[in-house]
């Protein structure tokens, strides 16, 4: 069962916090961590035990103190839009034309062998 577990946890340093973030997203389970840096709190989202989430977290040497566990938030449902009336749109033509014609040169491969001068040309 999918549950959001939010922890609130001292997060300065940035050394620090990729630590937790490294120690937490190893639990098996996790599929989403939120950081709220402004109000020290983590979100995680998954399957995970939030005693093995603690655990982690204080292995890491952080001192952790769960706010919440429960399910995560329904996700907005986004209102429906109506059709809109499709404009007429001029018809372009299909054919490529090279924006730079007289610069347009073809190119031939050649290898070594069927060079015209095949000598040295530093003498």
């Amino acid at each position: 069962m999918v549950k959001k577990t939010v922890l609130k946890v001292d997060l300065s340093g940035e050394k620090g916090r990729k630590k937790l973030l490294k120690a937490i997203s190893g639990v098996q389970g996790v599929d989403k961590i939120e950081v709220d840096a402004a109000k020290g709190t983590i979100s995680v989202t998954g399957d995970a035990d939030p005693y093995d989430i603690i655990v982690r977290t204080r292995k890491v040497g952080k001192f952790v103190e769960l706010v919440s566990v429960g399910p995560p938030p329904a996700p907005p449902k986004e209102p429906q839009k109506k059709p809109e009336e499709k404009k007429a749109e001029p018809k372009k033509d299909d054919k490529k034309t090279d924006p730079n014609p007289q610069f347009h040169y073809p190119v031939v491969y050649m290898d070594r062998y069927n060079e015209s001068n095949v000598g040295c040309s530093i003498m």
